[in-house]
């Protein structure tokens, strides 16, 4: 029976390593069949800046009971009343192959959204009040195929985006501040925003800051169809910023197959072009900044719904790409790291009060001017 036992764990233990190898050698392969969609697009109903006067096409609005934005890890208070608005468009959190968009009456995929809110918009709560809106958004999978399907599903996700800009431009004030966010798949819809809605119209300068995170933006080819300048200094206001965080050793192949491929906003390839990284410890492009900097990293409960706040845990440097590495995978932090220590789920938690100050810092050099 012990020797049965034995051959059985080895059995496993090989199955186990095989399994490893081939997803090592065959990830991109393995996560397109699992996750891009095989049914044809279907066409859905316009989505009108109306139909977001409904407090349940929302996630998060100042006026919602339980608005997951407005969490704050322990220890931690935020400081009403906010001086600016945000525009905050939430990553990817619908992840099935059965149909391209997500639907509004998918509650999983609005679960996931609050858990998103809760880790990422919340780091603005003291500096803005937080408008973040359901959209039908584009499956997972649609991001790992180049078929027309994919295009047809980010428009459909985009028309969302654009009537609910409008309705948050109806509900403040025709002065206040904005501040502007998203992360993936939503800072794919916020840079159409400001190329499609922003640039060159009076709106542009209410803008305090951009965070265009988790999603490569190319210095040459993307940022000069944005309208805003890349932030050089930590308080410098009407700036974009973005950042793609991996753990070292780092391996960031999946993404530069796609970019070096693209055409960039201004018509010219991405290929060999540099990628904008703000360093979210310090604010500024290009430098490194030591673990001793960072004010606070959200380490996540188990279910991901809460979490405390670690000071001094995570470092944070630029790479020559644009790639922003954090040194070894930090402890506690283990879920969801994607392909190559990639640590784009936490983008915003890893630096979570940094980003806090950065805006802060932001939006006092905006009312000085």
């Amino acid at each position: 029976m012990a020797r049965k036992f034995l051959y059985l764990v080895v059995i496993l233990v090989a199955l186990a390593i095989a399994a490893l190898l081939a997803y090592r050698l065959y990830a991109p392969q393995l996560m397109r069949m699992a996750l891009v969609p095989s049914v044809a697009f279907e066409e859905m109903p316009p989505i009108k800046a109306a139909d977001y006067a409904d407090a349940g096409m929302w996630i998060a609005r100042p006026d919602l009971i339980g608005n997951p934005a407005q969490w704050t890890p322990p220890g931690i208070v935020a400081a009403p009343p906010p001086r600016a608005a945000m525009f905050f468009i939430h990553p990817t959190s619908y992840l099935d192959r059965s149909r391209w968009n997500a639907t509004f009456d998918d509650q999983l995929a609005r679960d996931r959204a609050v858990l998103f809110l809760r880790g990422q918009a919340s780091a603005f709560n003291d500096n803005a009040e937080i408008w973040a809106p359901r959209y039908r958004q584009a499956t997972f999978g649609a991001f790992l195929t180049s078929q027309l399907e994919r295009d047809q599903a980010l428009d459909l996700a985009y028309g969302d985006v654009s009537a609910a800009f409008d309705a948050f431009l109806r509900g403040i004030a025709p002065d206040r501040p904005i501040l502007l966010a998203g992360h993936s798949q939503g800072s794919i819809h916020l840079m159409r925003l400001l190329r499609e809605r922003i640039k060159g119209t009076p709106l542009q300068r209410r803008i305090v800051a951009t965070y265009a995170i988790g999603w490569p933006i190319s210095r040459t080819a993307d940022l000069p169809q944005l309208g805003l300048p890349e932030c050089a200094r930590a308080d410098q206001a009407g700036c974009l910023l973005a950042w793609q965080s991996f753990a070292e050793p780092a391996d960031p192949a999946l993404i530069l197959q796609t970019y070096d491929g693209t055409t960039g906003f201004n018509g010219q390839p991405r290929t060999g072009t540099p990628m904008i990284c703000t360093n979210p410890i310090t604010g500024t492009p290009n430098v490194g900044a030591p673990a001793s900097a960072n004010l606070g990293t959200v380490i996540p409960s188990d279910d991901m719904a809460s979490g405390t706040l670690a000071v001094g845990k995570v470092s944070a440097r630029c790479d020559t790409r644009g790639f922003l590495l954090i040194g070894p995978p930090p402890e506690g932090i283990g879920q969801y790291v994607l392909p190559g220590n990639n640590y784009h789920v936490f983008d915003f938690s890893l630096f979570w009060s940094n980003i806090r100050a950065d805006a802060a810092r932001r939006l006092a050099s905006f009312e000085k001017q």
